[in-house]
């Protein structure tokens, strides 16, 4: 049997147990030209709380009743005559938090599990890791010696923003929350220093981190943190917009930042992105991570949690910060 998380209603705020239910269905059949694949591995990003809702975005929100979106690693365990993928191949694609899916293959991708894990596919070889290269080399135009300051800095785009600027000659602070995530940054990953937003007042310890301002900020949170960065642009700095994950539960609407005009006085620029604009490059990408990580130059850390059943109270970490890296979740049955 398919155990499946499908989506039952639109939430208010972040999202009750309501808000999704497990059911279980047949095993699907692939059809003439499909291949049935089996997940091992599901990606929980913040991004799917905007996709439950009913708005105009970049891409459609999830239909209730629908399997809730998701991107998904696994293996092909049957094909129906299938031009390009046989049984045994492992394919990453948009699967859904379901344990099984049958595909035309349209969207997916072979990956080589031989040569790094399934999880990393998913991870820094994956959805985060492009959006993090592509987010700070091409929209944020880095260059060496620029100061960087990232939000959300231990999370799964964080991080590997902060690694690729130290990578590439810059000084990065990051900002996370907990000691335990700054010291992480620092000591770890390499950071060259970090602020805590739960026990640091943000102004105060952007000036004390960035006393000189910042060139590129890289911004995963919104709100606060992003008005108070606004604050310290250096002349032409720019600004990132990847997420607003302190924005996705309001129950009020958001509020712009107020100290924008700094955009205008330091002829700053602030640019959104959506790593689906960058598809046609995600090989070479990988090919330079990967480099990176056999390297040591670039770590990877993911947060698997057991289970399909524990789908809620897992995709809960992503918004009560109880994790580091990359949340995933294992849902095959051993």
């Amino acid at each position: 049997m398919n155990k499946q998380i499908i989506f039952k209603k639109r939430p208010i705020g972040f999202p009750d147990e309501s808000t999704w239910s497990l059911e279980t269905t047949s095993i699907p059949e692939p059809k003439e030209g499909e291949v049935l694949i089996q997940h091992h591995y599901i990606s929980l990003d913040p991004a799917m709380r905007g996709w439950m809702n009913d708005n105009k975005s970049y891409i459609a929100p999830v239909g209730i009743g629908d399997v809730m979106r998701a991107g998904s690693i696994g293996k092909v365990i049957k094909s129906n005559n299938h031009p390009s993928y046989k049984v045994g191949d492992c394919l990453t694609g948009w699967g859904g938090v379901q344990q099984y899916v049958t595909t035309d293959g349209k969207g997916w991708h072979k990956v080589d599990d031989t040569i790094a894990p399934m999880p990393l596919f998913i991870s820094t070889l994956g959805m985060p890791g492009m959006t993090a290269y592509f987010g700070i080399l091409e929209v944020g135009k880095l260059k060496e010696g620029d100061i960087v300051l990232v939000s959300g800095a231990a999370g799964a785009v964080g991080s590997v923003v902060g690694q690729i600027a130290k990578i590439k000659g810059c000084r990065v602070v990051g900002i996370a929350g907990g000691k335990e995530k700054c010291d992480y940054l620092v000591n770890e990953l390499g950071f060259d220093a970090a602020i805590d937003y739960k026990s640091e007042e943000i102004y105060s310890a952007l000036k004390k981190n960035c006393p000189e301002g910042v060139d590129v900020y890289f911004d995963n949170v919104g709100g606060e943190i992003l008005d108070a960065a606004l604050s310290k642009l250096r002349m032409h700095a720019r600004i990132v917009i990847c997420g607003a994950i302190s924005q996705y539960n309001n129950k009020v609407r958001i509020k712009g930042p107020s100290n924008y005009l700094n955009l205008l006085v330091k002829r700053a620029s602030m640019q959104g992105m959506v790593v689906m604009d960058y598809a046609k490059d995600y090989g070479k990408a990988a090919m330079e991570m990967g480099g990176w990580i056999v390297e040591g130059k670039l770590k990877s850390r993911e947060a698997i949690f057991d289970g399909i059943e524990n789908f809620y109270d897992t995709f809960g970490r992503l918004f009560s910060g109880e994790k580091k890296g990359k949340l995933i979740l294992k849902v095959i049955e051993e």
